[in-house]
């Protein structure tokens, strides 16, 4: 039974590489499950860093939207699988936001629980742990563009699910992690 470790942080607050260093220290295959779409030169360039940062030996997943369905079926080709490092839950979100940002917010929000819900579940019903980063976005100010309060309050229930269907909880402030539960 696959168990979930959830990593928050602030933006630069060095939660990725934490997140790294715990999955290398497993010594067992690792899918890393990419959500960042290089949308700009700026955000090419932070996809670059982490490129490089990762083994050679990770299978790297890029799923802009749907998490969930190559997720599956790489688990079921590859039983010997046993991390898998969700980077990030927030840009996923950003992504899932944008897809659908002509949607009832309720809707879009009832849709994204389901996928994260999905997402657990398949972790849970397999023999692989998952590492799943986000950003803690509770310690911020509330953003002044509709869209942004709208990926602030969307995150912020996806962290609170993501938290509570987690055996393992950090926050990494300034590079420092700090264990919250478990």
């Amino acid at each position: 039974m696959g168990k979930c470790t959830l990593i928050l942080g602030g933006i630069r607050s060095g939660k990725s590489g934490f997140a790294e260093d715990l999955v290398k220290d497993k010594d067992t295959p690792v899918i890393y499950l990419a959500t960042g779409q290089q949308t700009d030169f700026e955000m090419s360039q932070r996809i670059q860093i982490h490129q490089e940062r990762r083994p050679q030996s990770w299978t790297t997943l890029e799923e802009p939207i749907d998490m969930v369905a190559n997720l599956r079926t790489e688990l079921c080709r590859d039983n010997s699988c046993g991390v898998v490092l969700l980077d990030s839950l927030d840009g996923w979100t950003s992504n899932y936001l944008i897809e659908y940002e002509d949607e009832d917010y309720k809707i879009v929000e009832s849709s994204a629980l389901e996928h994260l819900s999905s997402f657990v579940n398949l972790i849970k019903e397999s023999n692989t742990d998952a590492f799943i980063v986000s950003s803690e976005v509770g310690s911020g100010l509330v953003s002044t563009y509709s869209l942004g309060r709208r990926f602030q309050d969307l995150l912020g229930v996806l962290n609170q699910t993501a938290a509570a269907e987690s055996e393992v909880v950090y926050l990494v402030t300034a590079g420092i992690p700090v264990k919250l539960k478990g």
